[in-house]
């Protein structure tokens, strides 16, 4: 497959936009990992959250980790592995079971997984 680049020549703060259409590169894998703060209510259980997620297309592994409980709610960290995950799909399993993203805590993607280092700044 080869790239194809359509250049917009609209500037937005000095740079030009550009318009990815197709594969940019095909030895990229996609999104590889994913770390998501969900909160959900108690119903569905954790256990079957964790294998609807698992039986997305792409997905080789899910770690969920409850991080909060309260009354009607509980705080989940899920982290997602695989090649070439569909966030679009991972949400609607979410959704579809009554929990919400609150927020992207990591993605990765590419060729490799890079894993965070500390830097001054941490």
């Amino acid at each position: 497959m080869s790239m194809q680049v359509v250049v917009l020549h609209k500037p937005i703060f000095n740079v030009t936009k550009v318009k990815y259409i197709g594969v940019l590169n095909p030895n990229v894998t996609g999104i590889r990992r994913l770390v998501l703060d969900v909160m959900k209510p108690h119903e569905p259980d954790n256990v079957f959250l964790a294998l609807k997620l698992s039986e997305i297309e792409n997905v080789d592994g899910v770690n969920l980790s409850l991080m909060e409980i309260d009354q009607s709610t509980e705080t989940l960290k899920i982290t997602i592995v695989g090649d070439n995950i569909n966030y679009k799909e991972v949400k609607k399993v979410i959704e579809d079971l009554g929990a919400a993203i609150h927020s992207v805590d990591e993605i990765v993607a590419g060729k490799k997984i890079i894993d965070a280092v500390k830097t001054e700044q941490d």
